[in-house]
């Protein structure tokens, strides 16, 4: 089988390889990646191990070889021992900590005449009336009310 990508270590990116194995210490992912790139050298100094005996002796997959060996072809040592940065960032939060804090100081004031306590979806439909969010449901507000410690505890689920 033809390799496409062929892992070439420098002398420095080697003794940080093996420096970084020996220490034994990170990420297990990160250590076996740095035992493939090992492996899979072919540099002066390199085993060059084919990929399906280096994932015979890492116990990892065949594919996983490949994919190490081409991360590291296209982004360096860096690129092939780091995990990818996601591709879709994560949802952005609704309730930001000034929220939050409008959310504890409604939840801690007085509820609405003809009610004894504060609901979450009392809190949720008062917190869009006051534009601080443009919508929220009852659960998100539950979750941000569970994080607080503060509060007099005269909200309910109901």
């Amino acid at each position: 089988m033809r390799k496409v990508y062929r892992v070439t270590l420098t002398a420095d990116e080697r003794a940080e390889l093996e420096a970084l194995t020996r220490k034994g210490t990170g990420a297990a992912q990160r250590l076996s990646r740095a035992r493939i790139l090992l492996k899979a050298d072919q540099g002066a100094d390199g085993p060059a191990w084919p990929d399906e005996r280096i994932a015979d002796a890492l116990d990892v997959a065949a594919r996983t070889v490949g994919n190490v060996r081409q991360r590291f072809v296209e982004g360096g040592l860096g690129g092939a021992l780091n995990r990818k940065p996601q591709c879709r960032p994560s949802k952005v939060r609704l309730l930001d900590g000034r929220a939050e804090a409008r959310l504890v100081a409604l939840a801690c004031s007085e509820p609405p005449a003809g009610r004894a306590c504060w609901t979450l979806q009392l809190l949720a439909d008062r917190l869009v009336e006051l534009r601080v969010v443009e919508r929220v449901s009852a659960d998100t507000v539950g979750r941000a009310m569970k994080k607080t410690s503060s509060g007099p505890g005269g909200w309910t689920s109901g």
